[in-house]
């Protein structure tokens, strides 16, 4: 299976040419376009009752669509996501996981496993939802962000805004607190923050929706 990513880094979309008998699992609604003979199956997202603790607890979706080619010739597929924003693509080895935030998986490929990994009531009331989709390798998978995707190794603590965080090493620790103190926090406008402990690594994205909402309620009043 081949794939190329275009219009990076703020339209990025996956192009995939799949192969005789190849597929694909992809979040439901993510498929852009597809050759009319590429075959499409829909079934829970990591199994009934993850699929349930995702889309009631997580903001994830209930179900995801595997896509095969099931005719002699490749076949094109092509993904999008909802924001605007770049796509990247990781290969986790066997013993390899990582833990998304809601809406930031897209597809995978191979031997990769969805599951859910408790986030804590913390994550909840910063909104980032009580359960983290959970995929563990071997395999491939292609995650998306609002805005440019950067990486970063964690050695010891690290602090990132809540709405810049879009995946992490599932065995780093989670804090969710304040920025400063209370009169800090609410002045400074960067509210709650996620501090970050362990050893692990972390992929951000370069804009925030919350302060995309937060910008045009505003105007939108007007």
């Amino acid at each position: 299976m081949s794939y190329e990513i275009r219009y990076k880094p703020a339209f990025a979309t996956l192009f995939v040419a799949l192969q005789p008998g190849e597929t694909l699992t992809a979040e439901a609604g993510a498929m852009a376009s597809m050759d009319g003979d590429v075959a499409m199956k829909t079934t829970f997202f990591g199994g009934f009752f993850p699929a349930l603790l995702r889309q009631w607890f997580g903001g994830e979706s209930l179900f995801v669509n595997t896509f095969s080619n099931p005719t002699p010739r490749s076949r094109q597929l092509v993904l999008t996501q909802a924001t605007v924003g770049d796509i990247e693509a990781l290969d986790l080895a066997a013993t390899e996981a990582l833990c998304f935030q809601p809406g930031a998986y897209i597809a995978h490929m191979g031997n990769v496993t969805l599951g859910v990994q408790w986030a804590g009531f913390k994550s909840w009331i910063s909104g980032e939802g009580l359960f983290k989709l959970k995929v563990k390798g071997p395999g491939r998978v292609f995650f998306g962000a609002y805005g440019g995707i950067s990486s970063h190794q964690v050695r010891g603590e690290f602090i990132v805004d809540t709405g810049h965080l879009v995946a992490y090493s599932p065995h780093l620790t989670m804090h969710v607190r304040m920025a400063g103190g209370l009169l800090g926090s609410v002045t400074s406008g960067e509210g709650l923050v996620n501090r970050l402990t362990g050893n692990g690594k972390i992929y951000l994205q370069s804009r925030s929706i919350d302060g995309l909402v937060a910008f045009l309620r505003p105007k939108l009043r007007g």
